[in-house]
């Protein structure tokens, strides 16, 4: 494939920090690569040199001749004074008829939001979320040979995170993307840059096989070491003991995805942790009784709501920005009371709420003092851990902890502010967007102490892949005054949102579609006839198992070949579509027998 953008030999630094030494890399057309690595790593940089905002220290970067590039910043800088429809169809340079007699163009408008907007409205008087959204529609309705984005979903919903990530995927141009949304990682990316130590390493497929991949080279790494310290030692006896032993060489075999994880316990024990919060609850933890919470404006948000939180209990708030997620939370808090009905908290309750706001930070003290401010040390699970301890699992190095917190950026404020948070030794955790500018890294370290925690959670967040992993239970507001419980998650509610009106109304078509169907009588022959078929595709789906195992050991063994990778990726997603094809006819069919 032909190469669109080139670095060779690409070097980069702020002050004496170097971002980027010796970097060469290449974007093919048609790609789609994902960037991922620490806060302050270098992703921004090594976007903006790629892009030519930056110059390089060293080095080279060489692009195609009329290459067609869109690039959007984290910065939100819109022409000051130009109104929505400028910044956005403005470069299309085509009359509001052409535009609008062009579906793809208005489907873009509608996905990214900036048909609630309004085209007139002047870009000066919108938010900073708002004015992302601008400048990232004004890429997306032009037609690009390579697209530039840098954290993308941020102040996206769950519904926007998933509409931009199936129209990436539709388009036939290259894509650089920043992102700590793992989901969207998972499902755009066919590549992974991961920058780290002022290197960019690069891994094939998205997020689930960047963490494969990254733990098999770590597991190489290690048995490496092992073999040199055991070499180390051998060399080191036979300086003592005069002629060598007869040794043989140690023999290393790559073992298959499922030996990575075969002695890695389940995520959390799900049914202790629940009787531990209750011990520590009792059985009154937060109840809504009869809560009616509005808006300032007065907009009921919901109505006549019974909530009660059990002891234990992990929950994902989801619905669409404004739906009121976050003043049902702070109602929770206790910050705000109900227009009706009553808050009832028990005795034992100590909740810690991490807010949106970075406004609680104490910025005259360091990032340690501020930590042991709260507390010296905590309880998570059955371990005893310091202030330093946590805060370096979160991401402050000891070194990063005498850091004032007026100096910190606002991905380590969050951190920070996290880390309080958890000092504190909360036993009901009220967490709204905890993703927010954290990196991957930091999210699997909140998420492994989270695992451990015994208490009751809720969790607001546009991060799908955070509420399937820490979430028991997914609820959901509509817009129809209620709190809606989803069995199915945050697939059902996407399910249940694209059958619904702009107004959040189910649509006329889903309204007439959801009236029970009269059931389908069956003979006693049609009968076995469906189960006879439900045991073909159990066998099916056994041997598509069998052949998915076999791929990934495959995989294992050809970590080092990129061509025997890209083959067997290409064979596993292959038997993985035809899994799950099998899988969709046997819940079907199943669910016509009940």
């Amino acid at each position: 494939m032909a190469n669109l953008i080139n670095l060779e030999q690409v070097s980069k630094s702020f002050g004496i920090k170097p971002l980027l030494q010796s970097v060469s890399l290449g974007v093919h057309v048609g790609e789609r690569i994902g960037v991922v690595g620490l806060n302050g790593g270098g992703k921004t940089t090594m976007l903006e040199v790629l892009s030519g905002l930056e110059a390089p220290d060293s080095g080279r970067v060489s692009r195609v001749g009329g290459l067609r590039m869109a690039v959007v910043t984290q910065r939100g800088i819109l022409p000051s004074g130009s109104s929505v429809g400028d910044v956005v169809l403005g470069p299309l340079g085509v009359a509001d008829h052409e535009w609008a007699g062009d579906a793809r163009i208005r489907s873009i408008l509608a996905g990214i939001g900036i048909d609630n907007l309004g085209l007139d409205v002047n870009v000066d008087e919108l938010s900073g979320g708002e004015r992302r959204r601008v400048a990232l529609a004004a890429a997306l309705v032009q037609d690009l040979d390579l697209l530039v984005l840098d954290e993308p979903t941020n102040h996206l919903d769950v519904e926007g995170v998933q509409w931009l990530a199936e129209h990436l995927v539709s388009r036939r141009s290259a894509l650089v993307v920043v992102t700590h949304d793992r989901w969207f990682l998972d499902t755009v990316a066919n590549r992974t840059w991961e920058v780290v130590g002022g290197k960019v390493e690069s891994y094939e497929g998205g997020y689930g096989d960047w963490i494969f991949a990254r733990a098999e080279r770590a597991r190489q790494a290690d048995a490496a070491e092992d073999r040199r310290r055991n070499l180390a030692r051998k060399e080191l006896a036979w300086l003592r003991r005069g002629p060598p032993a007869r040794t043989s060489k140690p023999r290393y075999r790559v073992e298959a995805a499922e030996a990575l994880i075969a002695d890695v316990p389940p995520p959390r024990d799900s049914v202790a942790l629940a009787s531990f919060a209750q011990r520590r609850l009792g059985k009154v933890v937060i109840e809504l009784e009869d809560a009616r919470l509005d808006t300032p404006d007065g907009r009921v948000l919901v109505n006549d709501l019974t909530w009660r939180l059990a002891p234990g209990e992990r929950i994902g708030l989801v619905g669409v920005n404004g739906s009121g997620k976050t003043t049902v939370l702070r109602a929770l808090a206790g910050e705000i009371e109900p227009s009706s009905g009553r808050r009832v908290q028990g005795q034992t309750v100590r909740v810690g709420w991490l807010r949106q706001e970075l406004d609680d930070l104490p910025t005259d003290m360091r990032v340690l003092e501020a930590v042991r401010d709260v507390a010296e040390r905590i309880t998570l699970g059955n371990k005893e851990i310091s202030a330093g301890q946590l805060a370096e699992r979160l991401g402050f190095a000891p070194a990063r902890q005498r850091t004032p917190v007026g100096d910190l950026s606002g991905g380590e404020r969050r951190r920070l502010q996290l880390t309080r948070v958890l000092m504190a030794e909360p036993n009901v955790l009220l967490l709204d967007e905890p993703t927010n500018d954290l990196d991957i890294d930091t999210l699997q370290q909140l998420e492994d102490l989270l695992d451990g925690w015994a208490g009751t959670m809720v969790v607001i967040s546009h991060d799908r892949y955070l509420i399937e992993r820490i979430c028991d239970s997914t609820w959901a507001l509509f817009g129809d005054g209620k709190l809606t419980n989803l069995p199915g998650g945050i697939e059902e509610y996407l399910r249940r949102r694209s059958s619904m009106g702009g107004d959040g109304a189910p649509s006329v078509a889903s309204a007439a579609g959801s009236a029970p169907a009269p059931k389908r009588t069956r003979d006693g022959a049609a009968d076995r006839a469906a189960r006879k078929e439900l045991a073909r595709l159990e066998r099916a789906v056994e041997k598509l198992d069998d052949r998915e195992r076999k791929l990934h050991t495959k995989l294992a063994e050809a970590a080092t070949d990129p061509d025997k990778l890209q083959v067997f990726d290409a064979e596993l997603k292959q038997v993985v579509a035809e899994k799950e094809a099998i899988e969709e006819q046997w819940m079907e069919l199943a669910a016509e027998l009940d």
